[in-house]
């Protein structure tokens, strides 16, 4: 009875701010899970529930040593978690600026490297020149968040958009071609650009370091990175941390459309479904 009074006595003093609260901390709770669900932090927020799970069966059994250990960890556990999610937190807190500048929008739009039809067009063909002679490369689109930290590790060019331009700095004899070009509002900005690597251990044997760059590059910023195996030949896009390999000139063109043109909110959904049935052949 004690139990059911003091329940009630609480909903006698529940007001709108209670509420508000509630419902606030509720939507945290599920960003945070869906921000890292799918990524690697995924499992390392999963290891640190079952650490917490861990201490509190310690407590209940009396495990002195192992609960001093564990408590005095999660005293220190803020430090400790923005340490271990130090990536996580940067692509964060870099998406949330970016989400908080996107209703401002206005004639710059076309500054922000979105590109035409007919860019994506000479692009498209330009890339799979490239994946005929299997002459690795390595494209970034930059979008809202910008890449000036990556575009000083390279050379700046900032040229008129050419695909005769792109297959020329690709050329494997060429002094810029090991590196990453970004190509910023419709123009080729820099070229031999050093990017940052993805390290998962649990990516395909076969990647290597051109679509581990363009991974890296895609977890930390909103871009869309292509990329043109030198073994293979075949044509990738990262991005959001993601691979999709496999595609054609049709499904290419449509893809960077929706990402660079139309920037539909289900782009993820029909990015993910077009590189899945991708065929060999245009």
């Amino acid at each position: 009875m004690e139990w059911i009074k003091h329940i009630l006595r609480l909903f006698t003093v529940f007001d709108f701010f209670d509420f508000l609260d509630i419902i606030l901390l509720t939507a945290v709770i599920f960003s945070v899970y869906q921000f890292i669900k799918e990524r690697r932090a995924g499992k390392l927020a999963l290891g640190v529930g079952l650490l917490f799970i861990f201490l509190i069966v310690c407590e209940i059994l009396n495990l002195h040593a192992i609960q001093y250990i564990l408590s005095n960890l999660f005293r220190s556990g803020i430090v400790v978690l923005a340490i271990i999610f130090q990536p996580e937190l940067r692509s964060a807190l870099e998406k949330m600026g970016d989400t908080s500048i996107k209703g401002i929008k206005n004639i710059s739009d076309q500054r922000n490297g979105t590109l035409t039809g007919a860019l994506i067009e000479e692009f498209t063909e330009a890339v799979f020149d490239l994946a005929k002679t299997k002459t690795g490369a390595l494209i970034v689109f930059e979008r809202n968040t910008k890449l000036g930290e990556i575009i000083l590790t390279g050379t700046v060019v900032n040229a008129q958009f050419s695909g005769n331009l792109l297959k020329s700095i690709f050329f494997n004899k060429a002094p810029l071609h090991d590196g990453a070009v970004i190509i910023r509002a419709n123009r080729i900005h820099s070229a031999a650009c050093i990017l940052p690597l993805e390290s998962d251990r649990d990516l395909f044997k076969d990647l290597g370091t051109r679509h581990r760059a363009a991974i890296g590059i895609s977890e930390i910023s909103d871009c869309v990175a292509v990329v043109v195996s030198e073994e293979t030949g075949i044509v990738s896009i990262a991005h959001e941390g993601n691979i999709y390999r496999n595609f054609t000139k049709t499904s290419m063109k449509s893809t960077l459309q929706e990402y660079l043109i139309k920037g539909s909110n289900d782009q993820k959904k029909r990015f993910a479904s077009k590189a899945k049935n991708n065929s060999k052949n245009d």
